[in-house]
């Protein structure tokens, strides 16, 4: 972790979404944070009250002295906020023009309009944060269910830091012990090091597959459960989306191909965050349009998590349903037979030949009948493998997995190394490697060029 810096700058932006809204908040951070908001501020000194209070006042402007806007000012100074540094919060009416020309005002007076961010960045530069804790701020404010909520609470509050610290510190002890034997050969304990550093080696690498495994589950809750809806054209794909979204997102009719590209919605199904792509029905056709629209539906069926295979129950199988099944055979799948309402046309014995009956799922998409169940489906695929997600420390993003992965391989080429009867010192090197990618995933190692990367991706004012 880089040691605290006092930046020279205040910085200033407004923290709350553009638009209508009761309140929004412009925050300033720096040094000359409280200073900067007395100059502009009509009420108590705010230079002389005390730490983490609340003042009633009005903004003014200093070039003529007028009332900008009624507020209510929060004042914490350093070291007990977020940055670590001095903290202006201004409560003002919510409003795109007020809320700007507070901030107009605000730079004036001598602060700068802050980086995406840069509040966040400089709590990890200051040391309040490491980097998981910094992403997990991102994450609670994308979360899109209560469970990914709790997943990224956790991390905010440090469990993936103390788990990679441990990891760490065991690595540690045994490079440690490693130096102690080059600077003191004559103490001729190889040996025993060896054998430290293997059962350190394997020790950490199980802890490390565990938090592989959390990967998948940790991109879902943040990313969403990438869905796809199957069929050929008119069989109730856009019924079923509109059902699962609770509202009419999709043009339904009874014209077959009326669904010529796709639509991406995400919803909450039981907890489970979904994001539900409907395709164009897939058959072949001679429309130049319409087969856009098919190739556009097969990359979603390739890219999908999950698959809503829905067949009409009212027809015999055609050609197109049987290349279908056929196509997300390899696929995590529910085989949706829609339209229960109308006589029943679908040969269930030659269905169940092709398509297990674990699998199957009757539904009527107009009246939402089996849509409760459809749901519980695929919560229940979900959550196959998946236990205790609220409380597991999980790996919340691919920067992370792709470091653990890193150190997955160093760790495996330590034990491989051993096994070899390779020198200790020349095994030291993948050991060293390890250590400093873990070190990557909370910060301590990272270098400046992906800091400010990662910090970029982050929303102006936070």
């Amino acid at each position: 972790m880089p040691e605290t810096v006092t930046a020279a700058e205040t910085i200033a932006a407004i923290s709350t979404p553009p638009g209508e809204g009761a309140i929004a908040i412009v925050r300033l951070s720096g040094a000359t944070a409280v200073a900067t908001a007395n100059a502009v501020f009509r009420g108590a000194d705010l230079t002389q009250v005390a730490s983490h209070t609340i003042h009633y006042g009005h903004i003014i402007d200093p070039a003529n002295r007028q009332v900008v806007d009624e507020v209510m000012v929060s004042v914490m100074r350093a070291p007990k906020t977020f940055t670590r540094e001095d903290v202006i919060e201004i409560n003002c009416h919510g409003g795109i023009v007020a809320t700007n020309r507070i901030l107009q005002i605000v730079l004036q007076a001598g602060a700068r309009l802050a980086e995406p961010g840069e509040f966040t960045k400089r709590a990890f530069l200051n040391g309040r944060i490491d980097l998981t804790q910094a992403e997990s701020v991102m994450d609670i404010i994308r979360a899109k269910t209560d469970r990914a909520m709790q997943v990224a609470e956790n991390t905010l509050d440090g469990d993936l830091r103390k788990l990679i610290t441990t990891l760490r510190q065991d690595i540690l002890e045994v490079l440690a012990q490693v130096e102690v034997n080059i600077d003191y050969p004559e103490y001729d304990t190889d040996e025993l090091t060896t054998k430290l550093m293997l059962a350190k080696a394997q020790a950490v690498l199980t802890r490390v597959d565990a938090l592989l495994a959390t990967a998948t589950t940790g991109k879902v809750l943040r990313e969403g459960l990438a869905t796809a809806i199957i069929g050929r054209p008119n069989v109730g794909k856009s019924s079923i989306l509109n059902r699962l979204l609770h509202e009419d997102k999709a043009i339904v009719t009874d014209v077959a191909g009326t669904t010529r590209d796709v639509l991406e919605e995400y919803v909450n199904v039981q907890g489970v965050p979904l994001k539900l792509v409907d395709t164009a029905g897939i058959r072949d056709t001679a429309d130049k349009v319409e087969k856009i629209g098919v190739a556009r539906s097969k990359q979603a069926l390739t890219a999908a998590d999950l698959v809503l295979l829905v067949l009409d129950a009212s027809q015999p199988l055609t050609a197109d349903d049987r290349e279908l099944i056929a196509l997300t055979q390899t696929k995590r799948r529910i085989v949706v037979l829609n339209k229960q309402d109308l006589p029943a046309q679908l040969d269930r014995t030659e269905l169940a030949q092709l398509v297990p009956q674990a699998e199957w799922l009757e539904t009527t998409a107009t009246s939402s009948v089996g849509l409760a169940p459809l749901a519980s489906r695929i919560a229940q695929l979900f959550n196959t493998g998946v236990t205790n997600s609220q409380t597991q420390v999980m790996v919340a993003n691919a920067r992370q997995a792709d470091l653990l992965r890193q150190a997955q391989t160093s760790l495996h080429s330590v034990i491989d190394g051993i096994h070899a009867g390779m020198p200790i010192d020349l095994v030291q090197i993948d050991m060293t490697a390890a250590w400093d990618q873990l070190g990557e995933i909370t910060g301590d190692a990272a270098p400046d060029e992906l800091i400010t990367q990662l910090f970029s991706q982050f929303c102006l004012g936070k």
